[in-house]
């Protein structure tokens, strides 16, 4: 039986749920947003992928490290679009409240690499 691996798969539902907010933002006209917002969002799940082929452990912790501020990034994305009206509160909230799960779990995986 294979072992779940929490942030792999906490970090693929999320790309999934900046695809579908993106092209929402795409339909409210804001397409630099929802670039910006694609691009830290999906780098997120890529960089965790890549870290589970890490050469090393320094390798595996920076490759973490770097999803860690793409998820910070992607948290801004979603706090502007909410302050800027762009999309119903109620729309993003589920977004901000799963990015900042993960910002969690990085933040502990990436301290717990250090030692």
């Amino acid at each position: 039986m294979k072992e779940i691996n929490l942030i792999l798969e906490e970090s693929y539902a999320f790309s999934l749920e900046v695809m579908r907010l993106a092209r929402r933002m795409r339909e409210a006209k804001e397409f630099d947003l929802a670039s910006q917002f694609w691009r830290a969002g999906t780098s997120i799940g890529a960089n965790v992928e890549e870290a589970q082929a890490a050469q090393s452990r320094a390798d595996f912790r920076s490759k973490m490290a770097i999803a860690a501020k793409e998820a910070r990034e992607s948290s801004y994305w979603l706090r502007l679009t909410i302050d800027g009206q762009v999309l119903p509160t109620s729309e993003v909230t589920p977004a901000l409240d799963h990015v900042e799960k993960i910002i969690r779990i990085l933040t502990s995986i990436v301290k717990s690499s250090a030692s």
